[in-house]
């Protein structure tokens, strides 16, 4: 036989195996595989997907205690049918096999009901498990009879799937249409599976059985964050299916994200496997460290939260202990998501519902009793004036996960914190770098032990590009002290009613600058122009000073959006236009008529009266915001929704995430963090989308550049102009 050519997939394939064998794996060509009795690989027919042989051995192995009846019944929990359920579901299902073992109930010698816990896979030592590829794997469904690639077995189960492409074919193709014929023909090969690795030999990428194709990931670096980082198929098979490393990634980087109904199956990307190893290393260090584990610094939008479930998760199974996590947010918004956030992943159980401190009480109660998570707002550990926090607990085993850490709030209750948890360990999870002046943070929470920074999660396509965008320049402040003391108000803290005093009182001048009618009125009217002018056609959010002004631009926005609308609809009426310009204008009417938009800013008492006294009307929006169903936030997710425009000041700014969102349109003067997160609100990956783009009416560009200086350092931020 001739070799295959270089170019080819087989050759390509033949390159793979020979890197498994180097990996320890025992491969064979399956193509010619004969079933039935003295069957090459045990199996019946080719329905069957479970290596029966190599998953009794095994378990017979890892259970040496265990009579033949109990590894039996464990053998068919595997193995039944479960095709009722949905690709997702059973998959979820044998994954909790794998990892926590399978129970199985029989008689012993002395006739009574026993319970053992039958051990499928050595998480803790490779050599004691069997790694098996299998190439050319014959599979058939229900109808269709299909050969795989290269499926890698544990112990018998197929727990990795390879697809590979001629390097001259777009890897697309292996996801459009090999990948998703597989799943529909041959469904049972898929309830096993851990992950998918596609690859044409120049282009790799993994994901989950759900994973849409935008969120299959490149894997480029193998041990640390460190390294150049390399897109090739070596690199992504080394890093993810060297036997440790494999175990690694299946045992402690997967969960199930149960929301909306659905089921989401979560692989980690690269970034967040070596990131969340490191964070693991620093509690391993705990002494060393002295309960400083550090400051885990992923750009916005690269999945910090998941990444706090990856580390809680496996701090929690492979270390040693009886570990409390209390996740700190310094927002209620930001409270709720995270909390939904572990809820949905599986992490928070139905028992433990109740541990989101409601008040500085309640936190105090839920920190001296037993609990595996606790969630609360940093605020909660207040005290009164000259008073000191108690301490609550003497454990050692309590890890304070703080979200953006580096807020100035953090400085002002990190005493309480300590007083309360004297030997607690804190790890800050970031989505911005830390700012000149925030030595305090490191303080607390140590050093930098993971960075993923902006630049590297659009060359991963973890996130989309910015552009930014400079409109109507003869409306903006020209006096940069103006901008710069309103921005220092607002970077201080959360806009709340004190602080909207103080800024009206302090920066008067500038204040009724930027909220002069006639100025609002020009911005509302070019917002209107250019939604209507953009390329993608993306949710949008529009950014006030407070939440008057808010509610203000909602109003005027809404005017010129109803006057657009009925020129739109007189031209239509005109006899004159071509029936390309007829479709063009009817699509726009449509768009425009079906388009909802809402104000969402936080409650405060006697508000009714004080917009009133602004010749406001709150109601209507506080009505929406409370008793919407489904609520204004999941409406704003959806991208098939047409609520598609909200008006914010604070709320919705930081950790809220909308993949559809692309535009930002920004009327409010900020700086460093604040003005990172909003504008990373556009910053998701999604189909059709390919930037995000930040519209300034208020000369944010200056500020955007000083932050910049600082992200750059490590060469992390960028944010193009439009041309």
């Amino acid at each position: 036989m001739h070799p295959p050519h270089p170019d080819s997939e087989a050759a390509l394939e033949n390159a793979t195996i020979k890197l498994f064998s180097q990996l320890q794996w025992q491969t064979s060509n399956c193509y010619d595989e004969t079933f039935g009795t003295n069957s090459t690989l045990g199996r019946e027919t080719k329905g069957e997907v479970v290596l029966i042989p190599k998953l009794q051995s095994a378990i017979q192995n890892l259970n040496p205690d265990l009579p033949t009846e109990a590894i039996q019944l464990a053998i068919e929990e595997l193995t039944r049918d479960r095709s009722t359920l949905s690709l997702a579901n059973a998959n979820a299902e044998i994954y909790q096999l794998l990892k926590d073992g399978v129970k199985v109930s029989f008689k012993n010698d002395d006739g009574e009901e026993q319970t053992e816990t039958v051990k499928v896979i050595d998480w803790n030592h490779p050599e004691n498990n069997n790694f098996f590829l299998a190439s050319q794997f014959w599979v058939t469904g229900e109808i269709y009879t299909r050969r795989t690639d290269l499926i890698g077995f544990i112990n018998g189960l197929p727990l990795v799937f390879i697809e590979l492409k001629a390097h001259h074919q777009r890897l697309e193709l292996a996801y459009k249409n090999n990948l998703t014929d597989y799943k529909q023909t041959i469904p049972q090969l898929f309830w096993y599976n851990a992950f998918i690795i596609l690859s044409n030999g120049i282009k790799s990428r993994i994901g989950s059985l759900t994973a849409k194709w935008e969120h299959f990931a490149e894997w480029k670096k193998i041990n640390s964050e460190g390294e150049e980082g390399i897109i090739s198929l070596d690199t992504i098979i080394r890093g993810t299916c060297e036997p440790t490393r494999l175990l690694d990634l299946v045992e402690n980087f997967i969960f199930f994200y149960a929301a909306k109904g659905s089921l989401v199956k979560i692989v980690a990307k690269n970034h967040q496997y070596l990131g969340v190893n490191q964070a693991v290393t620093a509690v391993k260090e705990i002494k060393t460290n002295q309960g400083r584990l550090g400051v885990f610094w992923h750009t916005q939008g690269s999945g910090k939260s998941y990444s706090m479930v990856f580390f809680s998760q496996k701090v929690v199974r492979k270390l040693y202990g009886n570990w409390t996590f209390v996740i700190i947010t310094d927002r209620e918004d930001l409270d709720e998501q995270i909390y939904k956030n572990f809820a949905y992943a599986g992490a928070v159980t139905e028992i433990e519902k109740n541990v989101r401190a409601s008040c500085g009480e309640h936190l105090k109660q839920l920190l001296q009793e037993d609990h595996r998570y606790i969630f609360t707002m940093i605020q909660k550990f207040r005290t009164d004036k000259g008073g000191t926090y108690p301490q609550l607990s003497d454990r050692s085993d309590i890890i304070v996960i703080a979200d953006e850490a580096h807020r100035s709030q953090y400085d002002t209750f990190a005493l309480n914190m300590r007083n309360a948890l004297p030997h607690a360990a804190f790890i800050g999870f970031t989505g911005t770098p830390l700012m000149l002046g925030e030595q305090e943070t490191k303080k607390t929470f140590g050093n930098y032990i993971s960075i993923y920074n902006f630049r590297q999660s659009i060359e991963d396509s973890a996130t989309v590009p910015l552009y930014y965008e400079n409109r109507i320049p003869e409306l903006q402040l020209t006096n940069d002290a103006l901008n710069e003391d309103i921005a220092e108000i607002i970077e201080s803290a959360t806009i709340d009613e004190e602080e909207e005093k103080k800024l009206e009182r302090q920066c008067a001048r500038e204040y009724q600058l930027i909220t002069r009618d006639d100025r609002l009125e020009k911005i509302a009217q070019d917002i209107v122009t250019h939604l209507l002018g953009r390329g993608y056609q993306g949710k949008a959010m529009i950014v006030s000073i407070d939440r008057f002004t808010a509610v203000k631009m909602y109003n005027k926005v809404q005017h010129h959006w109803q006057q657009h609308l009925q020129q739109f609809k007189n031209q239509l009426a005109q006899s004159n236009l071509s029936e390309f310009e007829q479709k063009k204008l009817s699509v726009t009417i449509k768009y425009m008529e079906k388009t909802d938009m809402a104000v969402v800013i936080s409650q405060s008492q006697n508000e009714v009266e004080a917009f009133q006294k602004k010749e406001l009307d709150i109601t209507p929006h506080r009505q929406r915001l409370v008793s919407e169903s489904p609520p204004l936030d999941e409406k704003f997710k959806d991208p098939s929704h047409p609520l598609r425009i909200i008006f914010v000041c604070a709320m919705w700014m930081t950790g809220f995430d909308v993949p559809s969102c692309s535009t930002i349109y920004l009327d409010k003067p900020m700086k460093n963090h604040s003005l990172m997160q909003t504008i990373a609100r556009a910053n998701r990956v999604f189909p059709g989308k390919v930037n995000g783009l930040i519209v300034d009416y208020i000369g944010v560009f200056r500020d955007l550049q000083k932050a910049l200086a600082i992200y750059s350092t490590s060469g992390s931020y960028e944010v193009h102009p439009q041309s």
